[in-house]
């Protein structure tokens, strides 16, 4: 007997009703995202903008981030953003200078001359024009093949119907989690490449479970309805998926915690990709089956009915 039961085993909630509202809100969710991307866009970080990152941790005392962020902006160097982390911790970022290297090095000199006697340097980043416009380049060519590779791989994976579902969910999780970074004004950078390959990876295992369940079934009652079926199938997978997604969200968790400030940003939103993936395996990637999925069995009754031999007049 388990202690510790997140979900009955024997369910029988229909999933396949909410499809009428989660269907809306995605889709409002979705068309948000991209307006709001192509309005105010990612807050990229040094990786991709280039320019200077300088971490400042004070010998003694608090730190003064408005006395920083004062002296920073009197170097002359276009805005400089100053924000306060950890504990008691500053980061300061400089905008690309020109000049080439000689621009950056005048930075760290100011930098090293103002902040010496009461900061200590903890973490020092310069990236250069050509280095964040390959980064730019390689990131997007990464993401672009993987989620090509994914959607290749879930075409001959599943049956046409179930991997027109797949591919839905995939991208409606994309969308999502792009969307987290541009509301959130979380940094993206390579950290941020990362979250997502790994979220597109959770959301593909998420419904690869489910699918391959739904497959399942539909072999074993080939006359029980679409919608009957889809509940079913995720009724029986939901406490499978409800454990997954909590040890793995108890496990972002901890990470956001204490994980410290260098993965933060992915512990975020991998934790936040957590709950998009599952909500999107149950309520996006499943009930759209409902649609192509009668439409295929209607074509299938036709092809079956038209091998059969016409009875005699």
């Amino acid at each position: 007997m388990r202690l510790l039961r997140l979900w009955p085993d024997e369910s029988h909630f229909d999933f396949m009703r909410l499809r009428r509202l989660s269907f809306p809100f995605s889709a409002l969710m979705s068309i948000a995202t991209v307006l709001l991307f192509l309005q105010i866009g990612l807050n990229f970080g040094i990786d991709f903008k280039g320019g200077t990152l300088i971490e400042l941790r004070p010998k003694a005392g608090q730190s003064d981030v408005a006395a920083v962020r004062h002296t920073a902006n009197g170097f002359g160097f276009g805005e400089t953003e100053v924000q306060e982390f950890g504990q008691g911790s500053i980061s300061v970022r400089f905008p690309l200078q020109g000049g080439g290297e000689s621009g950056q090095t005048l930075v760290m000199q100011k930098a090293h001359d103002a902040f010496d006697r009461d900061y200590t340097f903890d973490r020092v980043e310069t990236v250069g024009p050509r280095v964040s416009g390959e980064l730019v380049q390689s990131g997007t060519i990464g993401v672009v093949l993987s989620v090509i590779a994914v959607l290749l791989y879930l075409w001959f994976r599943f049956e046409r119907e179930l991997a027109l579902g797949a591919i839905v969910g995939t991208l409606h999780d994309i969308v999502l989690t792009v969307g987290v970074f541009v509301i959130s004004r979380i940094e993206f950078n390579m950290t941020s490449i990362a979250a997502i390959l790994t979220i597109v990876g959770y959301s593909l295992n998420e419904t690869v479970v489910v699918f391959d369940r739904t497959r399942e079934l539909m072999r074993r009652y080939k006359a029980m309805p679409t919608e009957q079926l889809l509940n079913l199938s995720i009724n029986s997978t939901m406490s499978r998926t409800v454990m997954t997604a909590t040890s793995t969200g108890l496990s972002l968790v901890a990470l956001v915690l204490f994980g410290g400030e260098a993965i933060k940003g992915f512990s975020v939103v991998m934790l936040i990709g957590v709950v998009i993936c599952t909500y999107s395996a149950i309520f996006i990637s499943t009930p759209f089956l409902i649609y192509i999925g009668l439409q295929a069995g209607s074509r299938a009754q036709s092809r079956e009915a038209a091998s059969l031999p016409q009875a005699a007049e």
